[in-house]
């Protein structure tokens, strides 16, 4: 189920609200004083491919956001722990400016709730004279914010609230507890006066409990659909997210300082980089047009440049992701964005010269921007990866076609930018055909000869908040164990099938596995040393600029030319993690009983809206307030 849309008109959040709110909070935060660390849960049994080495090596945008938001909006006293860097991280052990935190933010995708949810059972084991209030939110929140509450008496538990939405609906929560805490009062006793009076309930994005005893709650109260920043020039300056994180270590607390400047490149070399976010397509199996209200949103380039330049300045970070859903949706957007950058770069900006930037797009819209992928080379764009998802098109029909396929990495090579694709498997496709380019293996041999270095293959997977979500539940397609194993969340991230209706599972599975090792091989990996499928050189190449020293030059063109190689090595590393993983539950889907799972996963608490009315993310399913019926019934008799 697709989460629901505001009125138009009432989509964004006023022009400015998103600076504002931060003013305002500035005027304030030195009377409070307050400690905050923000953990990022991280379950390492999800390391594999096509995410490992990325998932450790690349600070998560979202976190370092709301850290940026918290530190502008004068909350100093804030540290961002990542799981990635610190697996024995416990919430009951940190101390921060020699006191417990007054504020436990933990952010979770679907994959990492399990960790999550460990981070929130050792917050509860605090002292209640001292236990921060814990708010959860991220990925995992923003469609299933039922999951960190609990409806167990006999394990009670959960977060004090959970946040649906972005950064500003945290600040806007902070303004609120504030205006009400006394003077030496926790913000878990503010926070519990501020929803007995009903002041959260105009505050969109939240999800909390009421009539909770022991831990249990009786009721959710759903505060509705976020209202967005539809101007991402508001956001706060990134360098401040990278100030505040916590240094790797295998400790349980935190430690005296964060992260020396100095020492962040060397703990995050690529830094993921906020440009744009949407998407023009309504692809089944996505819920990212949904969550953004059907709105296309995005930094100015003027804007990009500066955190580019400041990142590049303060921490020397050379590499950037764009955490874009498609960069080249809004041509005239994009457009705007390269050409700021190459300005820059070809009025001296050392950054804008050393810069190697990579993001997502589609064939489709690459082919649309053939005319301009010169200007994306000289403003730094060095590797785009690709939403090829099936090129036959029996999934889904984004443009692409074997043809148009090859024309858009034939001309990414030819502009030297590396094309990187990303397919998805579904139950339809063999393996592979001897005519039609339909197989797996067929398109993974047409894409390597095509250019590609690296490939990304997943299966499709449920995801909440899709179109299709539902009916992968009500349609008996959705497994619930194999073999006796059950499936848990830190498998639903592709890699796993856990949702077919092919009469023969693991075969998909296996497939998984045969279109990586095709692609990465140690015989591929000779046939690279000498021939690679693509030589891209990463160092910019500017008209008027002096030629470099001979030696810089051979570097590079060696550097170019291994380069491939280089990725092969990579994707045998991570396929050997993949095969590790994956394959005994290949041998589970073949040899034992597959129990499916017929119901939506839905809130075993009751949910409402503040008014008494239907929560809006609520699921089939979901069980009905008291309060719910009693204005239904009214209605109807009405």
């Amino acid at each position: 189920m697709e989460l629901p849309a505001r009125e138009k008109g009432d989509r964004l959040l006023p022009a400015g609200e998103l600076r504002d709110i931060r003013r305002r909070l500035r005027t304030i935060a030195a009377r409070h004083d307050l400690t905050s660390v923000i953990a990022c849960a991280f379950d390492h049994r999800t390391r594999m491919l096509p995410f490992i080495l990325a998932d450790t090596k690349m600070a998560p945008a979202g976190v370092r956001a709301v850290g940026s938001e918290m530190v502008d909006a004068g909350f100093e006293k804030t540290r961002i722990v990542l799981q990635q860097w610190n697996p024995n991280f416990r919430p009951s052990f940190a101390r921060l400016d020699g006191r417990m935190p007054d504020l436990l933010l933990i952010s979770a995708m679907q994959m990492h709730w399990q960790r999550c949810m460990e981070m929130i059972a050792d917050a509860r084991r605090i002292d209640p004279a001292h236990r921060p209030l814990i708010i959860v939110g991220g990925p995992k929140c923003i469609y299933e914010p039922w999951d960190v509450f609990n409806a167990d008496p006999d394990r009670p538990g959960g977060a004090d609230l959970a946040v649906t939405g972005e950064a500003y609906v945290l600040l806007n929560l902070l303004e609120a507890l504030l205006e009400v805490r006394g003077s030496g009062e926790s913000v878990r006793g503010a926070f519990a006066r501020a929803r007995a009076a009903g002041m959260l309930d105009d505050i969109p994005g939240l999800v909390y409990p009421v009539g909770a005893t022991d831990g249990v709650a009786e009721d959710l109260v759903d505060t509705g659909i976020q209202r967005l920043a539809g101007d991402l020039d508001e956001l706060a300056d990134p360098v401040a997210g990278y100030r505040i994180l916590q240094p790797p270590s295998n400790g349980r607390g935190l430690s005296a300082g964060p992260v020396q400047d100095r020492r962040i490149r060397r703990a995050t070399p690529v830094s993921s980089l906020v440009m744009t976010q949407g998407c023009k397509f309504g692809c089944g199996y996505c819920p990212i047009p949904a969550y953004n209200q059907r709105q296309l949103r995005a930094k100015s380039g003027p804007r990009i440049a500066d955190d580019i330049e400041r990142l590049h300045n303060t921490f020397k970070i050379q590499y950037f992701f764009g955490t874009d859903d498609n960069f080249f949706n809004d041509p005239d957007r994009a457009l705007g964005i390269l050409t700021e950058l190459d300005k820059r770069g070809a009025a001296g900006s050392r950054a804008m010269r050393k810069i190697r930037l990579a993001t997502e797009v589609t064939v489709h819209d690459t082919l649309k921007m053939a005319d301009h992928l010169p200007l994306a080379r000289r403003a730094g764009v060095r590797a785009l990866w690709i939403g090829v998802e099936d090129i036959s098109g029996t999934l889904v029909k984004k443009g692409q076609t074997g043809g148009g396929t090859e024309r858009a990495f034939r001309l990414l090579r030819d502009n030297g930018i590396l094309p990187m694709p990303m397919m998805m498997h579904h139950d339809d496709q063999p393996l592979y055909t001897p005519v039609r380019p339909r197989g797996l293996l067929n398109q993974a041999r047409l894409l390597r000869k095509s250019g590609a270095i690296n490939l990304q293959v997943l299966m499709i997977t449920p995801s909440p908040g899709s179109k299709l979500f539902d009916s992968t539940f009500t349609d008996g397609l959705a497994y619930a164990s194999a073999g006796g194993a059950k499936v848990e969340q830190y498998m639903i991230d592709g890699n796993y099938v856990m949702a077919s209706r092919h009469p023969r599972p693991w075969i998909k599975q296996l497939n998984l596995l045969a279109a990586y090792l095709y692609f990465f091989n140690p015989l591929r990996f000779l046939a690279a040393l000498f021939r690679p499928a693509a030589r891209v050189e990463l160092n910019h190449i500017r008209r008027g600029d002096p030629r470099p020293p001979l030696i810089k030059r051979i570097r590079e063109k060696i550097r170019a030319h291994f380069f491939d190689a280089g990725m092969q090595v990579y994707g045998m590393y991570g396929l050997s993690h993949t095969f590790q993983r994956t394959f005994p539950w290949a041998l589970r889907l073949m040899s034992g009983r597959i129990q499916r799972k017929r119901e939506v996963p839905h809130s075993q608490i009751p949910m409402r809206n503040p008014h008494g009315g239907p929560a809006d993310h609520a699921v089939p399913g979901t069980p009905q307030s008291e309060s719910t019926v009693s204005a239904a019934d009214g209605v109807g008799e009405g």
